[in-house]
C-alpha cells in the first residue's frame, strides 16, 4: 500500500508529485495579489532566508544547518511554498552560481531528511516513505540494493569524484548498475539534484520580478559579498598574463577588440570590481565613449538579466588573446582559475616587479 505523505513530508520533499500539486493549487498561482499580502511577504522572507543559506553555508556545514532548522517551529505549508518562492526569486536573479547553489541546497536538504527522519511513525512506515520517494525519483529498489539504469547512473554520478563511483568499479548487469544500501544516501542526493535541475526554473514576468525587487537586491548583494570573500581582496599583481596585457594595452592608449573588451569586463566583474571601477579602466582607450562603455559593462555584468563569466583559456587562445603564458597557465583552464590560484599563494618577486605582464 502506497504511504500517504503529510504536509511535513511535502515540505521536506518538495519535488514530489503531491508537493507540486499542492503548490499548483495554492495562492502562488495568483502571484501579484499573493505577494502583496501578509502571508506573501512572510513566504518571501522565508524564501530569501533559504536562498541566503544556499549561497553562504559551505556544503560540509549543511547537515548541522538542517538539523538546527528541523527544531524550528515553522508551518510546514509555509516551508513548501517558500521552496516555490525561492525558485521564482532565483529565476529573477538569473545567475548560474546562485541557481546551482539552490539546487545543491535542496538536494542535500531533502536527502538529509529522508535518511534522518525523526517522525512519530514506525521504522517500517519511515522505510515505506523512503521507498516511495525513491520510486518517484525513478530508483528501483531490490532488497538492500538499488538498481539504476546505466544512462541514468552516468548522469547521476557526473559530479562525483570518488573512484568508487566510476563505472569500472561497479557491478553492471542487464543494463543496470547495482548500488548498495551504504551508498544510497549519496545516490539519492544526486538523483534529487538531477530531477530538480531537469525541471528548470519558471519563467517569471518582469512585473513579478519587480515586486520581488527587495529580496532580489538583498540576495544579489549577499552573493557578491560571498564572491569577494571567496576571492579575497582584489590584487592586480595576481592578474593572469592575458588580463594584465589587456589592462596595459588600455593604459597605453590602445583600443581592444570586441572579444578583448568582453573578456576583460567579465573578468573584472567576477573578481569584484563594480561597474564604475570597470568603466574607469577603459577611460584611456582612444575610442572611449562613456555611454557606450557603460552600456556594454552593465550588459556583461548582468544588468541585462544574464551575468557573463570570463572566457576559457581555449577561447582566449582562439581569439588571439592568450599572451605571455607562464607555468601556472599550463595548469588552469581559464583566467579566473589563474587569479584564484595566485590568491592562494604569496606573490613571486617576478609578479611583484611586474615583469610577468
Amino acid at each position: 500500500m502506497r504511504p500517504v505523505f503529510d504536509e511535513k513530508d511535502l515540505a521536506r520533499y518538495p519535488f514530489l508529485q503531491e508537493a507540486q500539486a499542492k503548490i499548483a493549487g495554492s495562492e502562488l498561482n495568483r502571484l501579484e495579489s499573493f505577494l502583496a499580502s501578509d502571508s506573501g511577504r512572510r513566504i518571501i522572507n522565508l524564501a530569501a532566508d533559504r536562498l541566503e543559506a544556499a549561497i553562504t553555508i559551505p556544503q560540509r556545514e549543511l547537515e548541522d544547518h538542517f538539523r538546527t532548522s528541523r527544531s524550528q517551529n515553522v508551518n510546514a505549508l509555509d516551508l513548501l511554498y517558500a521552496y516555490g518562492m525561492a525558485r521564482l526569486i532565483a529565476s529573477c536573479i538569473n545567475d548560474r552560481t546562485v541557481i546551482e547553489r539552490l539546487i545543491t541546497y535542496e538536494a542535500r536538504r531533502s536527502s538529509f531528511f529522508l535518511m534522518n527522519d525523526e517522525s512519530d511513525e514506525t521504522a517500517e512506515a519511515d522505510a515505506d516513505k523512503r521507498d516511495a520517494v525513491a520510486t518517484q525519483l525513478g530508483l528501483q529498489l531490490d532488497g538492500d540494493t538499488v538498481l539504476v539504469p546505466l544512462a541514468q547512473y552516468i548522469e547521476m554520478v557526473a559530479g562525483l569524484r570518488e573512484p568508487l563511483w566510476r563505472l569500472v568499479n561497479r557491478e553492471v548487469s542487464g543494463g543496470l548498475v547495482r548500488v548498495y544500501a551504504t551508498e544510497f544516501e549519496v545516490l539519492l542526493r544526486e538523483r534529487i539534484r538531477v530531477v530538480i535541475r531537469a525541471r528548470g526554473l519558471p519563467k517569471v514576468p518582469a512585473e513579478v520580478c519587480a515586486l520581488l525587487a527587495p529580496a532580489i537586491e538583498r540576495l544579489t548583494a549577499v552573493h557578491q559579498g560571498q564572491m569577494l570573500r571567496n576571492l579575497g581582496p582584489i590584487d592586480e599583481s595576481r592578474y593572469p598574463p592575458c588580463m594584465a596585457a589587456l589592462v596595459m594595452a588600455l593604459a597605453g592608449g590602445a583600443n581592444l577588440t570586441h572579444m578583448g573588451r568582453f573578456a576583460l569586463t567579465a573578468f573584472l566583474h567576477t573578481i569584484g570590481l563594480d561597474i564604475t571601477q570597470i568603466v574607469e579602466v577603459y577611460q584611456r582607450a582612444p575610442d572611449f565613449d562613456i555611454q557606450k562603455t557603460l552600456y556594454q559593462v552593465e550588459h556583461i555584468s548582468g544588468r541585462s538579466g544574464t551575468e557573463y563569466t570570463p572566457p576559457s583559456c581555449a577561447t582566449m587562445e582562439t581569439n588571439g588573446l592568450c599572451v605571455r603564458r607562464d607555468a601556472l597557465c599550463e595548469r588552469i583552464g581559464g583566467p579566473l582559475g589563474y587569479y584564484r590560484k595566485k590568491k592562494g599563494s604569496p606573490p613571486s618577486a617576478e609578479t611583484l616587479s611586474g615583469s610577468s605582464r
